[in-house]
């Protein structure tokens, strides 16, 4: 809940808390084998101001709110540059694209305080204890990407699903 309320104290455009953050909380409680949580995922879109610079400035001012976490702050609105897609329309748009899909899920607080999931697939395959790639991305990536984040180490009854 403080990274949550941290964020939320930015008032950025469409924001959410996605990714390993939500995912790993979720894995967690599926396998029933908790993990520290080594970084924070801070999503937004704002076609205003799409300079590293400002998600740079973005990541030390949580780092003053929230010193003891670890920050990663990106505008997905000039994400897609990186990763050779069409421009992308939102956050939750850019979340489309990751390349698994239980990466593909993020949360955010609304203005009365209550935690809202956004995701882009079928909710019931965060607890389905796979790793399913996303068509959007190839099977190199996704294979990759398991390998390189040690998910099958660290729980080692997760299914891939290419």
């Amino acid at each position: 809940m403080r990274a949550l309320y941290a964020v939320q104290s930015l008032n950025l455009p469409d924001w959410l808390i996605g990714a390993g953050f939500v995912r790993n909380l979720i894995w967690g409680s599926v396998f029933n084998k908790n993990i520290d949580i080594n970084d924070i995922d801070v999503i937004y879109f704002c076609r205003d101001d799409v300079s590293k610079e400002r998600d740079i400035f973005l990541e030390k001012r949580l780092r003053e709110l929230e010193p003891n976490f670890s920050w990663s702050v990106k505008n997905q609105a000039r994400m897609h540059l990186k990763h050779g897609d069409a421009p992308y329309d939102s956050t939750l748009d850019a979340m489309r694209f990751w390349p698994e899909k239980q990466t593909s899920i993020g949360v955010c607080l609304n203005n009365n305080g209550a935690i809202l999931v956004q995701h882009c697939f079928d909710l019931s395959l965060q607890f389905s204890g796979n790793i399913n790639r996303n068509p959007a991305r190839s099977v190199e990536i996704f294979e990759d990407r398991v390998s390189s984040k040690g998910w099958l180490n660290i729980w080692p009854s997760l299914q891939v699903v290419i």
